[in-house]
């Protein structure tokens, strides 16, 4: 059996109190808590705790002697927090999350295998545009991680 996995853009809204309804589909998937933390490219990553526990495994075992990989600790895990979804099926986003991931009223919600991912709906246009354009460039690099549509 395969374990299910986040895929799908959807178009979602954040309210006056910094909340973001979930789409349904993610849900249960996510779980009675879940973790939000800074993503790259400047939107928020969201993981079920199950993934969030293979994340901090992959993150401890860097060597904290290399300047990058405490860097990068550190960005990751100052901004995680623990959420849970409120009985409408929102989540409240701290603060210095949305600030960080420009989020103000339109956001786009991606599943992406095993995370989620919300964006500012202009960040994630931006994004989206040049990506679109490059493609065929990127999925040609790919092969060299023996990896083939």
């Amino acid at each position: 059996m395969t374990k299910p996995m986040f895929m799908g853009e959807f178009q979602h809204s954040i309210d006056e109190k910094g909340r973001l309804t979930v789409p349904a589909k993610f849900r249960e998937l996510l779980g009675a808590s879940f973790v939000v933390t800074r993503g790259l490219d400047q939107c928020l990553f969201v993981y079920p705790m199950d993934e969030w526990a293979v994340m901090e495994k992959k993150l401890k075992a860097l060597p904290l002697m290399k300047a990058d990989a405490r860097a990068f600790t550190r960005f990751f895990f100052s901004g995680a927090t623990e959420c849970e979804l409120d009985k409408q099926g929102r989540v409240n986003l701290p603060g210095n999350l949305c600030e960080y991931a420009k989020l103000t009223k339109e956001c786009v919600v991606l599943g992406v295998s095993t995370r989620v991912e919300i964006w500012s709906k202009h960040t994630w246009e931006q994004y989206f545009n040049q990506s679109e354009e490059a493609f065929n460039d990127i999925a040609e690099k790919l092969v060299d991680f023996n990896f083939e549509l």
